[in-house]
């Protein structure tokens, strides 16, 4: 092993093999309809009986799991885990993770990259990382823009009840450039077709000079809360980079949702 590695490694410490299977057991109630019994635990971690026993009667002990009164032998997760689960979300703060995030996804592909959340009919820009391309977006955080213009607007847009969007749209939307939708039957077509995708596209409607594209940002309880966007100029737009940068852009919403405490049922 390099110096630099042993030198690493001594002060991380060493893992606790015990430690780590609690918490394998705990992830597993993640999945299916939330309750486990201990042979199946048993099976799906590949771990001795005994030792399976031992750490769900441990867990027990401390209300990460209780038994299911209606289901004998089978547990879930107990309150400890909510009181904990809660506690994080009480810390969380939308807009730095969303800048952490951004930053990642802004590295990896070298463009402009936003996260906005909707308020009335607009939406506000809550994180920015600049593209290092000399031809770039300006834009800046704390800004607002008719949400019907933008890429993270019309995913947001897309999430609102009938009801809700028609409180919230003029007859008449703004135009920012000639592109912009200003009729509220051609966004409502739109926003149908983002709920298809489950990726919203800007094509030079704020901007004339600028495209872009979104995915949602979701919480724990699975609401949308916010969109993470990449914008990029014309001239390095194409149909295989916008395929490219909707992927991206997917990535880094799912990252910042999995920060916000959503958790999509997958497992590595």
């Amino acid at each position: 092993m390099p110096n630099s590695e042993r030198a690493e490694a001594a002060v991380m410490g060493r893992r606790v093999p015990a430690v780590s299977r609690a918490l394998d057991i705990l992830e597993l109630f993640l999945d299916g309809d939330g309750t486990l019994s201990a042979p199946e635990i048993t099976r799906r971690l590949q771990l001795p009986r005994t030792t399976v026993h031992e750490l769900v009667t441990t867990l027990a002990a401390r209300s990460y799991l209780v038994p299911v009164p209606e289901q004998p032998g089978r547990y879930r997760l107990g309150v400890r885990t909510y009181q904990l689960g809660s506690r994080y979300a009480e810390q969380l703060d939308l807009a730095a993770e969303g800048q952490q995030v951004a930053r990642a996804i802004a590295e990896t592909c070298g463009e402009t990259v936003h996260v906005a959340v909707l308020e009335d009919a607009d939406v506000i820009y809550i994180a920015k990382v600049d593209s290092t391309h000399a031809v770039r977006m300006v834009s800046a955080t704390g800004r607002r823009l008719p949400a019907h213009c933008t890429a993270v607007g019309k995913m947001l847009l897309s999430t609102l009840p009938p009801e809700d969007l028609a409180a919230r749209l003029p007859a008449r939307l703004t135009a920012m450039t000639p592109n912009s939708l200003t009729s509220p039957e051609e966004l409502r077509a739109e926003l149908a077709r983002v709920r298809e995708r489950g990726i919203a596209y800007e094509q030079r409607e704020s901007n004339p000079d600028v495209s872009c594209v979104a995915a949602p940002v979701r919480d724990r309880a699975g609401r949308v809360v916010a969109a993470l966007s990449v914008s990029v100029p014309m001239i390095r737009w194409s149909e295989e980079r916008q395929r490219e940068l909707a992927e991206l852009a997917a990535r880094g919403a799912a990252d910042l949702s999995e920060r916000l405490g959503h958790h999509t049922g997958n497992r590595d």
